[in-house]
């Protein structure tokens, strides 16, 4: 009965009715793509379209279908971070607590997207900003263009660079030395200096760079998907451990992922001298 209940807990995202921004989803279900789709404005946030990426991420833990997610942007850019007229402005008249749960509210994105069992990755062109670069910071994987410029501007509107978890996730991502550079000055990294430090995994000509974040998102969506979301789970928990946690945290997930079909089948396969079909059980 117990499993019965869990698995009735899941559900379809395909045909997600996103209201702030773009969800398509490959004909299995399994790649889904969200498009930020506010190209006058570089595609800004709002208030409403932080709240929907915040719960849609949190709903995805319940995905029957959807084995990874891709965010992209619309028209040359990924996104220029909070919109002015519409986010920043009307902070300035917010009480303390107004603000704290505004803050609360971005920074429960990012937690969001961490814990999502699906590894998500960014395809990053032109602007990338402000709350954006943390979105694409908060993904596991970021694919940029030659063209693209990322900036954590915080503090060019008076404000510290400790905003969505910058403080904490850039330093792990570029080293301690680069990051307390751009969250400090908020300079805009070139495509280049990204790359070179870690930021995006691969840089690509504009016009091919979703391609290449969709395919990366398909092989992983076509492989051993539970065995993903593990090595999803413990990097995140890993970097609260000591070393000895660490590796006994490792071995109980590794035991717990040689228990699964995907193991006996990519073992067969080897023996077959085939391709492995993975079920993602």
């Amino acid at each position: 009965m117990a499993e019965l209940s869990m698995r009735d807990h899941k559900r379809a995202f395909k045909d997600y009715p996103a209201k702030h921004f773009k969800w398509t989803c490959s004909d299995d279900g399994r790649v889904a793509t969200i498009t930020l789709n506010r190209p006058d404005k570089k595609n800004p946030l709002t208030f409403d379209s932080y709240a929907e990426l915040r719960d849609l991420f949190r709903d995805l833990v319940h995905a029957s279908d959807v084995r990874s997610v891709v965010i992209t942007g619309e028209g040359g850019n990924f996104c220029s971070g909070g919109d002015v007229f519409e986010i920043i402005e009307p902070l300035t008249h917010m009480t303390m607590p107004e603000l704290l749960d505004f803050t609360r509210m971005t920074g429960d994105l990012v937690k969001a997207m961490r814990r999502a069992p699906q590894p998500i990755i960014s395809a990053i062109d032109g602007i990338c900003a402000g709350a954006g670069a943390m979105i694409a910071l908060a993904s596991d994987m970021r694919l940029g263009t030659p063209g693209t410029r990322t900036a954590f501007l915080f503090t060019r509107v008076g404000l510290a660079g400790a905003d969505m978890g910058a403080c904490g996730l850039l330093p792990r991502v570029i080293g301690l030395g680069r990051a307390n550079e751009l969250l400090m000055t908020g300079r805009s990294m070139r495509a280049e200096e990204g790359a070179a430090w870690g930021f995006f995994n691969s840089l690509h000509p504009s016009q091919d760079v979703l391609d290449q974040a969709q395919a990366l998102a398909r092989e992983l969506a076509d492989g051993p998907w539970f065995a993903h979301t593990v090595t999803k789970t413990m990097v995140n928990q890993e970097w609260a451990m000591g070393i000895e946690e660490m590796i006994e945290s490792e071995a109980q997930a590794q035991a717990i992922c040689m228990m699964t079909g995907d193991f006996r089948r990519a073992f067969e396969a080897f023996a077959a001298k085939r391709k492995p079909e993975f079920q993602g059980d």
